[in-house]
C-alpha cells in the first residue's frame, strides 16, 4: 500500500523553490521500511547550463550528513561490538587524550552535543595545516565548558568521534566506513572526496571558490573537509539519492534487507530518543527532533546538511524521506531553505 502523500504539493514547493532561487536544484524521496513510495527532481544541476536538469543520479557533497554516515554508523558499529562504551571517560582507554581535558569527556556527551568542547573548529588558525598537527591541537584542545552543563552544536564533536573511530578500529574513516557501512549496504555511489573526473561531472556544484572563481564541484564545500585532504567526521562525504534511501531503509528494516551494517536495531533505537534531560534544544545520537515536532507526539528525527541536504526518519511512522539541495550556490542565509524543509517535512510526516 502506498503512503497517503500528497506528491503534488510536494512537487509544487521544491519547484517554487528552485523558480525562487533559494537552490538551482534538488531531488527528494520518500518511503518506508519497504522502499521508496515516492520521489522526485526539480530545478537545474547548475545555473550556468541552465538546459541540464537535476537528475536523481546527481551526486551531492552531503555537507554534515557525513556526521551521520560515517560518524554515527561507525561509532554504532564499535559500540555494537562492544569496543567502546559511550559512558567511558576517553582518557580511560585513549591515549592520544589522556591527562588532557578531553580525558573526562563521554562518546555520549559528543553524540548530544553536551561534551562542552569549542565551538568553532577554526583549525587552520589554531593549528595549522598539517593533518597530525590539527589532530593532537584538537585533541588537546581545552574545553569551552564543563560537560553536562549545555548542548551546543559544534563540528568538533563529530571531528573528535572519527579520530576515535580511526583509534579504536586502526583504519581511517574513509576505509572504516567503506567497510562497515557502505559496502554492506551496497552504497556504492557513497565515499569521501575529492571525487574523479568522472563522478565530478555529476556533482552539484556549491559556493564559488575565491581562489578558482569557479564554483566547487566534487571538493568538498567544508573548509575542514579540504584542510585535512577531504576525510574528517565533520563533512566530506558524497552521496546521491539511491544510496541514501538505502541508507534510511535500514534504519526502519535493519533485520529485512540482505545487509550487515556494523550497526544495528539496538543503536538505532538508542539514536532515536531524547538523552540530554531538561537540557534544550533536546538531542538524541547525532540526531535531534525536527523542528516543529516532540519526540512524544511526532518521533520525527533529522540531520541536515549545510549545504543544503536533510534526512528524516520516523520509526514511529514507519516513514524516512531526504531533501538535497545545493542551496549554497546562491546564499549562505539558511532562513529560505529552512522554510523549505519544514513544509517538506511537515507534508511528507502529516
Amino acid at each position: 500500500m502506498a503512503l497517503d502523500l500528497d506528491t503534488d504539493r510536494i512537487h509544487q514547493l521544491l519547484h517554487d523553490g528552485a523558480r525562487d532561487k533559494i537552490y538551482p536544484g534538488g531531488v527528494w524521496a520518500v518511503g518506508d521500511s519497504r522502499g521508496t513510495q515516492a520521489s522526485g527532481s526539480t530545478g537545474v544541476l547548475d545555473p550556468e547550463r541552465p538546459d541540464e536538469p537535476m537528475r536523481r543520479d546527481t551526486v551531492f557533497d552531503v555537507a554534515s550528513l557525513t556526521k551521520i554516515l560515517a560518524v554515527w554508523s561507525t561509532i554504532g558499529s564499535l559500540a555494537d561490538d562492544g569496543k567502546l562504551q559511550l559512558d567511558a571517560p576517553l582518557g580511560d582507554f585513549w591515549p592520544e587524550v589522556s591527562g588532557r581535558p578531553l580525558a573526562q569527556v563521554t562518546a555520549r556527551r559528543l553524540l548530544t552535543h553536551t561534551a562542552g568542547v569549542p565551538l568553532r573548529a577554526n583549525l587552520k588558525n589554531l593549528y595549522g595545516t598539517d593533518p597530525q598537527d590539527v589532530r593532537d591541537g584538537v585533541l588537546r584542545e581545552a574545553l569551552h565548558r564543563q560537560p553536562g552543563e549545555a548542548v551546543e552544536y559544534t563540528d568538533r564533536a563529530a571531528l573528535i568521534l572519527g579520530y576515535l573511530a580511526e583509534h579504536l578500529s586502526g583504519q581511517r574513516l574513509d576505509a572504516l566506513a567503506a567497510d562497515r557501512v557502505w559496502g554492506p549496504l551496497g552504497m556504492t555511489q557513497t565515499c569521501f572526496g575529492p571525487l574523479s573526473p568522472e563522478a565530478a561531472a555529476r556533482c552539484a556544484p556549491t559556493e564559488l571558490d575565491d581562489s578558482t572563481g569557479t564554483h566547487l564541484k566534487g571538493r568538498a564545500h567544508d573548509f575542514s573537509a579540504r584542510l585535512l585532504g577531504g576525510v574528517c567526521g565533520i563533512a566530506g562525504a558524497f552521496s546521491v539519492l539511491d544510496d541514501l534511501t538505502t541508507f534510511l531503509r535500514y534504519l526502519l528494516a535493519p533485520n529485512q534487507l540482505n545487509a550487515s551494517p556494523g550497526f544495528g536495531t539496538d543503536w538505532i533505537k538508542e539514536s532515536l530518543q531524547i538523552h540530554t534531560g531538561e537540557l534544550t534544544p533536546p538531542r538524541g545520537l547525532f540526531w535531534h527532533p525536527a523542528p516543529g515536532t516532540t519526540p512524544e507526539a511526532d518521533d520525527v528525527w533529522v540531520h541536515y546538511g549545510f549545504t543544503g541536504t536533510g534526512m528524516w526518519v520516523s520509526p514511529q511512522k514507519d516513514r524516512w524521506a531526504t531533501l538535497l539541495t545545493n542551496k549554497i550556490y546562491f546564499t549562505r542565509d539558511r532562513e529560505p531553505l529552512a522554510q523549505v524543509r519544514n513544509t517538506f517535512r511537515s507534508l511528507v510526516f502529516a
